[in-house]
Parts: C-alpha cells; sequence; structure tokens
C-alpha cells in the first residue's frame, strides 16, 4: 500500500527550522519557529520552571491518567489568568475549561467541536493569519474565509477594513481573533476598538475563537486580557484556546487549555461533554508535566510573582530588539521605512519583506525568515544585528 506514496511538503515553518538545523554556515539566523531565545540565542528554562519542578518531583506518587478535562487546579488557574481573579464569569461558573496538549491541540478540539456539532458553520480567519490555522481547520472539516485586517500601506491595522468584513460573515458562523500579539503581524485592535469587535459579533450573532498564546509578552500579563474582557462585556459565548509554550517556555511539554464561555454553568457543561467526546477520540486525556508546572507556579503568589517578573524580562528584551532593529537598519542608509515595527507586540512582526527578498536572504546570507515575510524578533540579539540589517538592506 506504500509504494505510490508521495512525499509531503514542508511545514512552512518547522520545515524550516530542519532546513537551518542542516545549514552548516556557522553565522545562520534564524528568525523563522516562534521560539523564545535569550541575548544568548538560547531558549531558557525559566527560574521558576525550575523550582515548580522540583517541588513536583518531591511530591509525585502516580503516574496515573488525568481526567479528559485534564487537572482541575490547573482549569482554575487558567481561567484566573484569562479573566482575573473574581471575575463574574469565574463567579457564575459559566466558563468550563480543558486542559489540551498545547494551544494547537485546543484549536483542533474546537475545530472537531464546531465541525460536527455546528455544521455548516465557517470559520472566518484574518488576512494574514498563522500559516497553521488553516490547516488545523481545515483538516477538522471546517470551511476557512477570511476578514481584512492589516493595512499594507501602514504595516498596521486596518481596522474600517476590519469592521466592514465583519458586518459580512453569516450568523452562526465563528471568527478567530488573536488576543493579543497578533501572529503574524504583531498589530492588535486598541481597547475601544475591541469593545466595538465585541459589540457587532453580538449584533450579528457570530462566535469568536479567541486564539490566546502570547499573553504577557504583548504589554503584561493583565494588560494583554483587556481585548479578551471587552469581548466579554459584549458577547455571552464563545471559546477561548490558550497556550503556556512562549510565557511559560513549555514548548516541549504541550500545555494548553480550551475554555468555554457560557449563558450559564448548565449550558457550559453540556458544551464540555461534547467537548470531551472530541478528547476521547483524539488523545484521551492531557499529558500532565507541563500543567503541573502552571498549577504549582500560579497557585503560589511568591512564585507567580517571579514568574510575571520573568515574562517582563522577556517582553522587555524583544522590545529592545524592535528598537535596535529599526534603529540600525536607519544606520546603515535604508530608506525603506521600518518604524511601525516599533509599535508592534509580540514575537512576531510583519516585515513587509517580498517571497523573492527572503529566499535570497536564505540562500546568500543564511537568515531563514518564513515566506510571508513574518520575522522573530525574539531570534534577534544584539550580536546579530548588524550582520541581520546589512543582509537585508542588500536585498532591499
Amino acid at each position: 500500500m506504500f509504494e505510490n506514496i508521495q512525499i509531503a511538503p514542508p511545514d512552512p515553518i518547522l520545515g524550516l527550522t530542519e532546513t537551518f538545523k542542516a545549514d552548516p554556515n556557522p553565522d545562520k539566523i534564524n528568525l523563522s519557529v516562534g521560539v523564545y531565545q535569550d541575548a544568548n540565542g538560547k531558549t531558557p528554562v525559566l527560574e521558576t520552571v525550575k523550582e515548580a519542578e522540583k517541588r513536583i518531583l518531591a511530591q509525585e506518587n502516580s503516574k496515573g491518567y488525568l481526567p479528559m478535562t485534564g487537572e482541575p487546579v490547573y482549569c482554575a488557574q487558567v481561567q484566573e489568568l484569562l479573566f482575573g481573579a473574581g471575575h463574574e464569569i469565574i463567579d457564575s461558573k459559566r466558563a468550563a475549561t480543558a486542559q489540551c496538549p498545547g494551544g494547537t491541540g485546543a484549536l483542533r478540539v474546537a475545530g472537531d467541536y464546531l465541525h460536527l456539532q455546528h455544521p455548516g458553520a465557517k470559520i472566518w480567519l484574518s488576512n494574514p493569519t498563522w500559516a497553521n490555522h488553516n490547516t488545523i481547520f481545515d483538516a477538522a472539516g471546517l470551511q476557512c474565509e477570511e476578514y481584512a485586517y492589516r493595512d499594507p500601506n501602514t504595516n498596521g491595522l486596518d481596522f474600517d477594513a476590519m469592521y466592514e468584513s465583519i458586518k459580512t460573515i453569516p450568523k452562526g458562523d465563528v471568527i478567530l481573533l488573536h488576543g493579543c500579539c497578533h501572529n503574524p503581524t504583531g498589530i492588535d485592535p486598541t481597547p475601544e476598538q475591541w469593545s466595538k469587535i465585541g459589540a457587532l459579533l453580538a449584533e450579528r450573532g457570530i462566535l469568536p475563537l479567541v486564539d490566546f498564546a502570547y499573553q504577557g509578552l504583548g504589554n503584561g500579563i493583565e494588560e494583554d486580557r483587556e481585548g479578551l474582557l471587552e469581548l466579554t462585556k459584549k458577547v455571552k459565548q464563545m471559546l477561548i484556546c490558550s497556550s503556556f509554550s512562549k510565557n511559560f517556555g513549555l514548548y516541549r511539554e504541550r500545555t494548553g487549555a480550551l475554555t468555554v464561555v457560557a449563558d450559564n454553568t448548565e449550558q457550559a457543561a453540556t458544551v464540555m461533554s461534547q467537548v470531551k467526546l472530541r478528547i476521547r477520540y483524539n488523545y484521551s486525556n492531557p499529558p500532565s508535566h507541563g500543567g503541573q508546572i502552571a498549577a504549582v507556579i500560579l497557585s503560589d503568589q511568591e512564585l507567580k510573582a517571579k514568574w510575571i517578573e520573568e515574562v517582563a524580562e522577556m517582553r522587555n528584551r524583544i522590545n529592545e530588539m524592535r528598537h535596535l532593529f529599526v534603529k540600525t537598519l536607519k544606520e546603515k542608509g535604508v530608506e525603506q521605512d521600518f518604524s511601525s515595527i516599533i509599535q508592534q507586540r509580540g514575537m512576531f512582526s510583519f516585515s513587509g519583506l517580498t517571497k523573492e527578498q527572503v529566499l535570497q536572504l536564505r540562500e546568500k546570507y543564511s537568515i531563514y525568515i518564513v515566506g510571508s515575510g513574518r520575522i522573530n524578533v525574539a531570534g534577534m540579539t544584539v550580536a546579530n544585528m548588524d550582520r541581520l540589517c546589512e543582509a537585508i538592506k542588500s536585498v532591499l
């Protein structure tokens, strides 16, 4: 049966990493995959994570299965991080959370739920969006459509076009919104714009699915949930896919969650019962270790405070690289205006580089950037900045 199988094309992002690893150039630079790197180009293990693991190792007495929805303490901490302690959604128990294998796993579970329970519903994705969104939802059987987002002239948000696009979405469809640190553009709506989006979704009967993978890497843990909280003021029902890969550095632990927000407790439990069926035939129950780490840190006030400091260090380094990148390009005489990158937030920026320029950077300089021109700012360092900017200057 295997004789006529064709080799699958490489993943547009992870496939680049494989090519990068095979590149013998000692000065190669990887700005493709979404992984945080410190000033030395390494992906660190947070000190709070190390401390949590020590506690887990000392106390762990079983490797038995978790429930299908994961560890209850973890799920409770996920909700508190999303909405804030004492939020009405938590107090009224209108939310139900399932621990999932990463944000990607949460998105796939959400896609399966939507396809089976809301047949005919299409999902609308921003143009542009994370490259894997289309493939995840297509694999789940959903039809993907696009709504306007980025203004190519300003490299900022075209809110008017976005708003008009949402007006065309039929009632009963689903819209995927990036909670903060939009991937790949780094461009986010303001709280006022989030409020208008929420009101429009409520008016038109559109279900929001919020992809919330970068909380804390934009402006802060609390600040980055402002958009989500504005939505909750207008919309009673939503799905939220969150991830701790980036803000806890738990990439390989696959630590995420799917949270259902409903009209009331009974409705949330009913929807979660259907989510559990999707979990059962996908992976039965989630991995434990990453969830234990997050639960230990978020449940301990001292550890949580230290973790918030560590997230701030990551965020500040990323923003410093944004400023240094723009400054260095200007010093090298690059006429093209890259100043919008300073205003963007999170790990990614949309550079505006063409596919041809991206290919030249890879072939001539061993600098790896996604074909769309998305740059992982966290891959920049003081040490590689001069070479990076000199190479970009040469291909513009």
